[in-house]
């Protein structure tokens, strides 16, 4: 496998990024707000507190990524 291919595929996955993530705002403003609420006053974040907002996100992320592909 060449280095130069690596690269490339990287660059092209970072480059489609905002595309992506732009299908999915409202998943993540939920992510977001989760994130937000269970961290007041510096708490730390803990595991699987916003496991369901992150799957959603991640979820559509992938399909969004999917539908690109096509």
């Amino acid at each position: 496998m060449s280095g130069s291919n690596v690269w490339s595929r990287s660059r092209e996955k970072i480059r489609i990024f905002p595309e992506l993530f732009a299908q999915c705002t409202g998943e993540a403003a939920a992510y977001g707000k989760c994130v937000a609420a269970t961290t007041t006053d510096r708490q730390e974040l803990k595991k699987d507190l916003c496991a369901k907002e992150f799957e959603a996100l991640k979820t559509c992320f992938t399909n969004a990524a999917k539908r690109r592909a096509r």
